[in-house]
């Protein structure tokens, strides 16, 4: 099958820190797309990850689907002008919030320690976030396993990427989102908590909302298929309603 006879292109935009081969599984679900993915492990301002994204999403031909996850959800939502489609993974429109607000986000001050650790330990900082990203009962079924070795980003493109967390922001924008988006959550997702998937699917016009009942913050991981097998179905239905 050649680029021009498969579905569209996805855009893949992977989490804070994660190298891009996490996503090797739902791209070999998905064979009928073709892929493109952002390097972001040597970019060293958040500013360069944002043109860096919007580069490679403006040079990709229509259909285009960005998928996200985590930081790359977020960066997926604030270009979705550019896109025909988004798919996400445990996205937020706005990662940090303010107290009242800790069902959606999380304490800026939190990743502000973040930030000031890297450069102090930065083996424990990403340890103690890698682990975050799953409930006991995944670790129990070694889906933590899956997640790629680290190092694989440079010290300053982990601050670059925390700074967008820290300062990117598109609730504003949401509504204003004219194509269709496929969320999917779990619902004891610690690192975006699933009431930011709440807010999203209320806000953006065409969202649809997969849960993963009791899943954490690597919604993805060991549910490939399964997932490629649902976000098909709903793309050839968007791309039905459409023509």
């Amino acid at each position: 099958m050649t680029v021009s006879e498969k579905n569209g292109t996805i855009l893949w935009l992977t989490g804070w820190g994660i190298s891009d081969s996490v996503f090797n599984r739902l791209r070999e679900s998905l064979p009928d797309y073709h892929h493109v993915a952002v390097d972001y492990s040597e970019v060293d301002t958040h500013e360069k990850m944002i043109h860096l994204t919007e580069m490679a999403a403006k040079n990709i031909q229509h259909p285009l689907i960005i998928g996200g996850w985590s930081l790359g959800g977020l960066l997926a939502l604030k270009l979705a002008v550019l896109a025909d489609g988004l798919l996400l993974f445990a996205a937020s429109a706005r990662f940090t919030r303010p107290k009242e607000e800790s069902a959606r986000g999380w304490a800026d001050a939190y990743v502000r320690l973040m930030i000031a650790g890297l450069s102090k330990d930065r083996e424990a900082v990403e340890t103690k976030f890698r682990r975050m990203m799953f409930t006991e009962a995944e670790r129990e079924e070694g889906i933590e396993q899956r997640i790629p070795s680290r190092h694989d980003w440079t010290t300053p493109a982990l601050i670059a990427g925390l700074q967008i967390l820290r300062e990117e922001e598109v609730l504003t924008q949401l509504q204003h989102i004219r194509c269709p988006v496929f969320l999917v959550h779990g619902t004891k997702d610690t690192i975006c908590p699933f009431g930011a998937a709440l807010e999203l699917v209320s806000l953006v016009p065409q969202a649809n909302l997969h849960t993963i009942p009791l899943g954490g913050h690597a919604p993805f991981l060991g549910r490939e298929e399964e997932i490629a097998k649902r976000f098909r179905s709903w793309w050839h239905e968007q791309s039905n309603n459409s023509n």
